[in-house]
């Protein structure tokens, strides 16, 4: 498989010339893939055209305090000197495929040092620049414009505990879960730790029910690209679904 196949297949699944997508991945569920990552990022722009636009999660998890209960010593202090702070080119652990549109000419990326997002194409810049400390998946942030430029969620190969947008859907429900976040900040040339709220990961429980609940259905189309299993979702109904499954769900 190379790109073109890669760009015939997300095709086929019903993504349009001038569509934003949103691509959660796994390079090694594709199978052989001609040019590794980097042919499946161009495959999907292929697919979205020069007026298209390709997002990635860019989550970077290691951005964090090592010890965020510890009232801190010497030794607990010396760990939390070491973990880095975010910056544009920090590589993420999400995978070979977000990755590489880190490396891609002209990417932009937000700025959120753990949960930022990536993009390439005509609107990039539009897609990342806005995202809050607080509540970094949820309104102001990469996935609020995504949902009003009506984007598609495109899964290559995972299921719906990598779908990133579900915790967009999340923080919309009002008793939703809740997690802190911790990560050291650079204000005024200096680093400080900043601790700021945000929706609870789901670890599993309630993301893969909604999402087969809303495929069942009939809101995603499914097929084959490469070895992998592939889907995509209109993101307006599928918040919509997920919003209110999960509030539900959450009682």
């Amino acid at each position: 498989m190379d790109a073109d196949a890669v760009c015939a297949g997300v095709r086929e699944l019903g993504v349009a010339e001038g569509s934003a997508v949103i691509v959660h991945s796994s390079l090694s569920a594709l199978g052989a893939v001609d040019g590794g990552a980097d042919a499946v990022v161009a495959g999907v722009l292929r697919a979205v055209g020069p007026e298209g636009t390709v997002a990635v999660p860019a989550f970077t998890p290691q951005v964090a305090d090592p010890f965020p209960e510890h009232v801190g010593d010497a030794a607990v202090d010396e760990e939390r000197a070491r973990v880095p702070l975010f910056h544009a080119d920090l590589a993420t652990p999400m995978g070979a495929i977000p990755n590489a549109v880190l490396g891609w000419s002209g990417r932009c990326r937000s700025r959120h040092p753990q949960a930022s997002v990536a993009a390439v194409g005509a609107r990039a810049a539009e897609v990342t620049a806005r995202q809050p400390l607080a509540y970094a998946v949820g309104r102001g942030s990469p996935f609020e414009w995504l949902y009003r430029e009506r984007a598609r969620i495109l899964l290559l190969g995972v299921g719906h505990n990598r779908n990133s947008f579900l915790h967009y859907a999340e923080s919309l429900v009002p008793h939703h879960r809740r997690k802190v976040r911790r990560f050291p900040y650079l204000v005024d040339g200096e680093r400080v730790w900043v601790r700021t709220d945000d929706v609870g990961d789901d670890n599993g429980r309630f993301f893969p029910q909604v999402g087969a609940e809303f495929g069942a259905a009939g809101g995603a189309r499914r097929g084959k690209i490469g070895e992998a299993d592939c889907e995509v979702i209109d993101c307006v109904p599928f918040v919509g679904f997920a919003r209110r499954r999960l509030a539900e769900l959450l009682r």
